[in-house]
């Protein structure tokens, strides 16, 4: 699943349809994870955008009267295309056409979703989310007191979307490497110290992958046709019985609330 950094390279990829016109939205398969609004295309027609931003997972695209919400879900990817470039690949579900351009909606899985609101803060999706980690109000003090009254581990602590947001399965298991703690750890046995370690780790990982370009596993890639490059600087996650690369033990695989989650066992406790 895309997670942070790879919905920020996909954001800053198509940034640049700020300011232009939407000509029109074409649906060629509105069953995503939520059926698309019937009447998305009328009201998107020749609609300038007057923002692009990144919440979370989310793409927000800004216009005069409404807002445009759309999440990539397990396997879904963006690219850019001519707008006379008939090219068309299977799992085409959506497009976006402007004067010269298109955005095209790609997803397999059809586990992404788009929709349209008047009321961005207030949609069910965005309202209850946490802090970004890359912002100030991600601190060592405000994980500290979600980890005090918690009886959870501490990965899925991070993992949570309401405590903090686009920390996934990837990023959480790199976060906890480089901070030195075990995943299974539970959290309100994490002291101040192991918080600050948590939020700098967090943010230098998040911070690295975006620069990179995100992590490219199987299937994604950025808007403008790049994978991310990433992948090659884990210490961790998909890195089973391969050695550490900080002490050379052998990385562990372990499930964490359905989901794999690698460590160090002689790193991290």
């Amino acid at each position: 699943m895309p997670e942070l950094p790879e919905v920020e390279t996909t954001f800053r990829a198509i940034e640049k349809f700020k300011g232009k016109v939407l000509v029109r939205t074409k649906i060629n398969n509105r069953n995503l994870r939520w059926k698309v609004d019937k009447n998305i295309e009328i009201k998107t027609k020749n609609q300038k955008i007057l923002d692009i931003k990144r919440r979370a997972k989310y793409i927000i695209i800004e216009l005069k009267n409404s807002s445009l919400l759309m999440h990539l879900g397990m396997s879904g990817n963006l690219r850019i295309a001519k707008k006379n470039n008939n090219y068309f690949l299977k799992h085409d579900h959506i497009e976006f056409v402007f004067e010269k351009e298109r955005i095209i909606f790609n997803d397999p899985r059809r586990f992404g979703s788009l929709h349209i609101t008047k009321d961005i803060e207030n949609h069910k999706l965005i309202r209850n989310l946490g802090p970004e980690p890359l912002s100030k109000s991600f601190n060592s003090n405000y994980l500290f007191n979600l980890c005090s009254t918690s009886k959870t581990n501490i990965k899925t602590l991070l993992m949570n979307q309401k405590n903090v947001v686009g920390i996934g399965n990837i990023y959480a298991s790199e976060t906890l490497f480089l901070a030195k703690i075990h995943p299974l750890k539970k959290a309100n046995k994490i002291n101040i110290d192991d918080c600050k370690l948590i939020v700098n780790s967090s943010k230098k990982v998040l911070r690295a992958a975006i620069k990179l370009g995100g992590t490219t596993l199987k299937d994604f890639y950025s808007a403008d046709g790049n994978p991310g490059y990433f992948k090659i600087k884990l210490n961790v996650y998909g890195r089973e019985d391969l050695k550490c690369n900080k002490c050379n033990s052998k990385i562990k695989k372990i499930n964490v609330n359905n989901r794999a989650s690698f460590y160090c066992s002689a790193c991290q406790s």
